[in-house]
């Protein structure tokens, strides 16, 4: 199958995946209770409680309910969200733009830093360098985030104080821009050195918290399938070519191994998005994942269900992707077999 056909056919199919899975995900939120505690008062009667039931049609069967509902997220109205006492349109964004950049930063020193450890570790197989990298990608996998994080926090915020929680200093960015609310972007759009300075100092111990372990599983997958690499006999027919070592390395080993390591990095950039509420708690972050948590709390539905609708979207777009690059990787791949 032709990769122009294969992405059509995906994007096809994505509209009935999403459909299913807010079907579920509603189902499961409104028999876990109804969602008209965000909008009542201690001062409201029962008459006022039944008005504001039918006016959001929670007197409704479940099926009519959730016609509505879609209706209005097509509509782009996905209610309103009691913890943020906002509709969940206007509170979604911006709050999108600070878990995007601390997940985009983690997942970007992540990929480098990972796809560097496994080949280092790799071509110097079972030597000492491999044993000290393995000790670090076993403590990346096994070590709990939220420890980790609470860790960093207490010796480089509580102790030393060489790094703040939060996302930026408030003096700095109160009459700066934000046009993308992504604030290393709008520090750089605004050409404000000590904006940038400021945004990246910030991020530092929570994108290390979020990226540490990406960056171990993105390691031993790149190692072992290097280490695979290097023993077929292609590698030793090249050598026996007389073709220098490091070449032999960058244009037939690595890219090779690059293939079953992809599968890994794009879903592991995924799962960053939904592992930045963590991160985001420990360090005061005032994204996404942290609006999440209070969320579920709070039994917020509609924050609930945007957040799981968008991180559904956000996994199909990624296994498309990783699809796509592998496709390119090894033209031996037939996409839609």
């Amino acid at each position: 199958m032709q990769l122009r056909d294969y992405i059509i056919r995906r994007l096809i199919i994505l509209p009935f995946l999403v459909f299913g899975v807010s079907v579920v995900v509603f189902t499961l939120t409104r028999i876990g209770g109804s969602p008209i505690g965000v909008y009542l008062s201690h001062e409201m009667s029962a008459a006022e409680v039944q008005q504001l039931e039918e006016r959001f049609h929670l007197n409704e069967p479940l099926y009519v309910q959730y016609f509505y509902w879609a209706r209005g997220a097509l509509q782009g109205d996905f209610g309103y969200s009691g913890v943020a006492s906002a509709p969940v349109s206007q509170v979604f964004w911006p709050k999108l733009a600070a878990t995007l950049e601390l997940s985009v930063v983690s997942a970007a020193v992540a990929v480098m830093l990972g796809l560097w450890l496994g080949v280092f570790a790799g071509v110097r197989r079972n030597r000492w360098q491999d044993h000290v990298t393995r000790v670090v990608a076993v403590s990346g996998a096994s070590l709990p985030l939220f420890w980790f994080g609470i860790v960093l926090l207490i010796i480089f915020w509580a102790n030393l104080g060489w790094f703040p929680v939060g996302r930026s200093d408030a003096d700095i960015w109160a009459s700066m821009p934000h046009p993308t609310g992504l604030y290393m972007l709008d520090s750089i759009l605004a050409g404000s050195w000590r904006g940038f300075v400021d945004a990246v100092w910030h991020l530092i111990l929570p994108a290390i918290t979020l990226g540490f372990g990406a960056v171990a599983i993105i390691t031993r997958m790149m190692r072992s399938a290097l280490v695979e690499e290097l023993q077929q006999e292609y590698v030793d027919a090249a050598r026996a070519k007389g073709l220098p070592e490091r070449l032999v390395l960058n244009r037939h080993a690595r890219r090779n191994a690059l293939v079953p390591t992809v599968t890994v990095i794009g879903l592991t950039i995924a799962f960053l998005m939904q592992g930045a509420i963590a991160a985001e708690i420990i360090f005061r972050w005032p994204g996404l994942g942290r609006w999440m948590a209070s969320a579920v709390v709070r039994g917020d539905q509609a924050t609930i269900m945007t957040y799981v609708l968008f991180t559904s979207v956000l996994f199909l777009f990624a296994n498309l992707v990783v699809d796509i690059i592998y496709a390119k990787l090894d033209p031996r791949v037939r996409l839609g077999d």
